[in-house]
């Protein structure tokens, strides 16, 4: 349940019905979501090795700064940003307009960190370093996708606050 339930509501971002009940396909909103939790990944880790001063969570992750989680956060809401203009720009076919590009961009930040961190957290309590071998150097599959199983179903919810699907 814990990597099922989150990954299945991919779907929910992919699908959605228009008002005459026909069911449409769109990427946007799933690809952007994987765009800003790969970007706030890479941004925190670059911005973590150079201004990195103040741990984030030592006990469960120690090499995560406060420093680091604020450049993720910012490069992903650049991301949203651009994103939002090309949508406004373009057909819109996402129904968001920047600021909400932005609101959804925080919600993946805070809660793909999240995600993150409590992957850490069950690796720490059992006393292993890496969740398997399948990505050596990587930390196992489940550390590529910790962060997308708390911040796909905070996107979801999100987005229904929004009244969007």
């Amino acid at each position: 349940m814990y990597i099922a339930l989150p990954l299945s509501m991919i779907n929910v971002l992919a699908f959605r019905q228009s008002p005459d009940q026909i069911t449409h396909f769109h990427h946007l909103l799933p690809l952007s979501l994987f765009i800003f939790l790969w970007a706030n990944d890479t941004g925190a880790y670059c911005s973590g090795s150079l201004f990195g001063k103040h741990k984030l969570f030592p006990r469960i992750s120690p090499a995560k700064s406060w420093e680091g989680s604020i450049g993720g956060g910012i490069l992903v809401l650049t991301i949203a940003a651009f994103i939002g203009y090309s949508e406004i720009q373009g057909t819109n076919t996402s129904g968001l307009n920047i600021l909400q590009w932005l609101g959804l961009a925080l919600v993946v930040v805070v809660f793909g960190t999240w995600g993150d961190l409590v992957e850490s957290l069950f690796k720490r309590t059992l006393g292993i370093k890496d969740s398997g071998t399948i990505l050596p150097g990587h930390g196992g599959m489940l550390d590529r996708f910790d962060s997308a199983l708390m911040a796909i179903p905070a996107a979801v919810i999100y987005l229904y606050t929004l009244t969007l699907f």
